[in-house]
């Protein structure tokens, strides 16, 4: 086995020298099939080994075609195998997550000179706990309605077939009631209950989550999304004994790769703040017990005096949420009618800020804390253990349910903004939002001033011409890093951070169209004008194009009117949100090289579809992000209030991104070649737009 240490030990194989040379045009990666040397994967593994080494965060821009999965994982494996360390790989999108734990890991563990194990890391929730269902099929008539047992028997019969034991491996997912009964759950699956040393497992049996576990303490790499990752970081990111702050960022002795960096504000921001539903509280006191099924925890229990006490929380709960709702519909048309520009203005909502603390009387913290004492009480009276956990584990849940009630009506954090939002089957589900208005200040304090090095990467993170947050000057490439506002925008502030070019040569692979004579997008005659120039781009190109929009209700109504034109060429036009999953939409794209797709918001960032497939990318509209939601909003008045320029600090960026992002979908290989067609002429009319272009790798360009 390899040797790697640091400079200061002086003895060993270097990291940063055995990971240059592997990277060479005759490295041990050059034996392996279908391998390219490519300078720019060698720069970036080389300054992901150096970051390694010297426990140093980094961020790393590195242009698509580098091949940024191998560049990290290679110094990530050797340095986590040789210095005893985990390797933590976060992403966004399941393809990449796929990507890393079907083809590329395996293929690492066949040629690099180094034993290593990986594993993916999910929520406890995903998976199976086989003492719960023991317990849930002994308590099923208690606790189930026939339908509800009929479920139980089916995850029942699927136990003994699995050999993952989680929620992926099932056809046909099973009814959320039923698998939150046989689920691992904090405080109810556990080392001490269902592990290998347990007398659970004594008998014969083993809990599903606790070999998962076992594997994710012994594995040297991890592989997890960027949502489990924030909401395991702003929980502290413990499970069961899991080590103090200083030692790690999620485990012991860890370190932290994040790939589709770009993201991670966004999923931050959502996953580091709460949430209380009434859902959520339904659906919890109601496994206690429902009153019209007389099922539940405490129809065992005979209990007449906690049942009461859920009947009146549950009745509590449907009071407070429809005040709520009420409350909200005025504050809604008051905020309407205050807009000078909008008095008229429809005033349904889906998200609804909320800026003043008591908005509406809180009837519901006492009744849940009367559900609290009285599962105190049982738990205390039960002789049995079991029992008793399950008490405890509710006793917690119902507590954070209260205290995130409690939060939101008093409002206490200046530094969070607080929204109610519609969701569910005719948005009739509410739920109490907080979320930090600068995730920055959380990030730097949690996960920058961590020992363990901390890796983002992604091919579009770099702004050559934003305006500095302290002068509101601006700042171009040469007189600043193009990385220092995202670095900003995370806390991550005096981090190493470079650009890595791309190996695909644009110039040749790309040429860009610019419709020159467009109305405003918001104007009424840019509708048709985009319909037009679909017309003739998708002719230029005989399909095979992506139309990319920010407007969901415009996608509909052109797809609709262009119906006629795509059956008339014989192309498949596939719309999203026409009913066919996402995926079996891009499976349909890649299998016929003359379809169009019209996509949103999720089809911009994400996919990747190499060859003649994709030969067209056609942005109907610069994507500036709408601010109407409540967190957009606060983060916008919040640089507003120290005199920042909002749109250049923050709206423009944000775009730039994220055409950065449409545009990065046509050339994913050296042998593609294609367009790329900008119908929003703003790039060409206003001052900004040069920074849109100037984002962009140079190739040929051409104003129609």
């Amino acid at each position: 086995m390899i040797s790697f240490v640091d400079e200061e030990q002086g003895a060993g194989v270097d990291l940063v020298e055995e990971t240059t040379t592997m990277f060479s045009d005759s490295g041990l990666l050059s034996k392996a099939k279908n391998f390219e040397f490519r300078a720019e994967q060698q720069q970036m593994a080389v300054e992901v080994a150096e970051a390694l080494k010297r426990s140093r965060h980094l961020i790393v821009e590195a242009g698509t075609g580098v091949g940024k999965s191998l560049a990290y994982l290679i110094p990530a494996i050797l340095h986590a195998a040789n210095q005893n360390k985990k390797a933590v790989i976060s992403t966004h999108t399941i393809n990449l997550q796929e990507q890393l734990t079907e083809k590329d890991l395996p293929m690492l563990k066949q040629i690099l000179p180094v034993e290593f194990s990986f594993t993916m890391l999910k929520g406890r929730g995903n998976y199976l706990c086989t003492r719960r269902l023991q317990r849930a099929r002994q308590q099923a008539a208690n606790l189930l309605s026939s339908s509800e047992m009929e479920e139980l028997k089916r995850i029942t019969d699927w136990a003994k077939e699995t050999t993952d034991g989680s929620l992926s491996d099932f056809d046909i997912t099973p009814d959320p009631k039923v698998w939150d009964l046989v689920c691992s759950e904090r405080g109810l699956c556990s080392t001490k209950l269902c592990g290998h040393n347990s007398d659970f497992s004594k008998i014969g049996q083993t809990c599903f989550y606790q070999r998962a576990r076992s594997r994710i303490l012994s594995a040297d790499v991890l592989v997890l999304n960027h949502s489990l990752f924030f909401s395991l970081l702003g929980d502290d990111g413990r499970e069961d004994d899991a080590p103090n702050e200083d030692e790690g960022v999620l485990f012991n002795n860890d370190f932290v790769i994040l790939d589709e960096a770009h993201n991670v504000g966004h999923v931050a921001s959502k996953h580091m703040g709460m949430s209380v539903s009434s859902g959520q509280v339904r659906f919890n006191l109601q496994r206690l017990w429902n009153p019209k099924t007389g099922k539940g925890l405490l129809g065992l229990l005979r209990s007449g005096k906690a049942t009461r006490m859920v009947e009146d929380a549950e009745a509590a709960m449907e009071q407070f949420f429809g005040e709520l709702e009420v409350a909200c519909d005025e504050l809604s048309e008051q905020q309407a009618k205050s807009r000078t520009y909008g008095a008229n203005k429809n005033t349904s909502w889906k998200e609804l800020r909320v800026r003043r603390a008591e908005l509406i009387d809180d009837s519901l913290t006492l009744p849940l804390q009367r559900v609290r004492e009285a599962l105190v009480q049982l738990r205390d009276e039960t002789d049995d253990a079991d029992t008793g956990q399950e008490l405890a584990e509710f006793n917690r849940r119902v507590g954070e349910l209260r205290e995130g009630v409690l939060l939101f009506l008093s409002q206490a954090s200046q530094e969070h903004v607080y929204w109610v939002e519609k969701s569910g089957k005719a948005n009739t589900t509410l739920s109490l939002n907080a979320a930090p208005i600068d995730v920055a200040v959380h990030l730097r304090r949690r996960l920058f001033r961590c020992s363990s090095p901390v890796i983002l990467t992604s091919a579009t993170l770099a702004l050559s011409d934003v305006h500095s947050e302290k002068t509101g000057q601006s700042k171009p490439a040469r007189g600043g890093n193009p990385l220092d506002y995202f670095a900003g925008l995370i806390g991550a502030e005096a981090v190493r951070a470079v650009q890595v070019g791309s190996p695909f040569d644009y110039e040749q692979q790309m040429k860009l169209f610019i419709a020159g004579k467009m109305p405003d997008p918001r104007e009424p005659e840019f509708r048709d004008a985009v319909a037009k120039q679909i017309r003739h781009f998708v002719n230029l190109s005989d399909g095979g194009a992506f139309v990319l929009f920010t407007n969901f209700r415009l996608m509909r109504e052109l797809a609709e009117e262009l119906e006629g034109f795509f059956r008339e060429r014989g192309i498949e036009c596939l719309v999203q949100g026409a009913g066919v999953p996402r995926s079996t939409m891009l499976e349909r794209f890649k299998a016929d090289e003359r379809s169009v797709l019209f996509g949103t918001d999720s089809f911009w960032q994400g996919v990747d579809v190499p060859g003649d497939a994709l030969r067209n990318v056609i942005i109907t509209r610069l994507p500036f992000m709408v601010p109407d939601h409540p967190l957009v909003e606060a983060q916008i008045e919040a640089i507003e209030a120290r005199n920042g320029n909002a749109f250049m600090e923050f709206s423009l960026p944000v775009a730039v991104l994220k055409f950065r992002q449409g545009v990065g979908r046509l050339i994913r290989t050296r042998s593609d070649n294609g367009m790329v067609v900008v119908l929003d002429n703003r790039v060409l009319t206003k001052r900004y737009g040069q920074i849109f272009l100037k984002s962009l790798p140079s190739c040929p360009t051409e104003v129609v």
